[in-house]
């Protein structure tokens, strides 16, 4: 079990390993989906290359890296405390909110909505930047 997991766009990987790392100095543990490369043939490159080659992938339903991916990140989510949303973030994470949700997961989310949207009430916390987040740990 985690205290979080935080979701997020592999685009955003700078920002999540940041916030993990800030996590980890006040001892709390988080699972980091980023550890795992997006392209696994290329997992040096940098978030955007990775992505794009991620994106390009026309049979992903029976990708087996998919499939592992998938099967991981929905192991964070049930061995998490609390899910943060971790914003910018692409359709995935936004989905993976709503699995926690339904996992009955407390949920915190963390930047600015690009727009109103009547389901991010499931947040039980908003906060505008990852630094007042943390000042509110204990």
């Amino acid at each position: 079990m985690t205290d979080y997991s935080i979701v997020s766009s592999f685009r955003n990987k700078d920002q999540c390993l940041a916030l993990i790392e800030k996590l980890k100095a006040k001892g709390k543990t988080c699972y980091n989906f980023s550890d795992t490369p997006a392209d696994p043939n290329n997992p040096n490159a940098n978030p955007e290359e990775q992505m794009k080659a991620h994106e390009a992938k026309k049979d992903f339903y029976n990708d087996e890296h998919f499939k592992y991916l998938f099967e991981k990140d929905l192991a964070g989510l049930k061995n998490a405390k609390t899910v943060i949303l971790l914003l910018p973030a692409g359709t995935s994470a936004h989905i993976e909110a709503g699995i926690a949700y339904g996992m009955g997961k407390p949920l915190i989310l963390i930047g600015e909505a690009a727009k109103p949207e009547s389901l991010y009430l499931i947040f039980q916390e908003r906060y505008k930047t990852a630094e007042e987040f943390l000042a509110n740990i204990n």
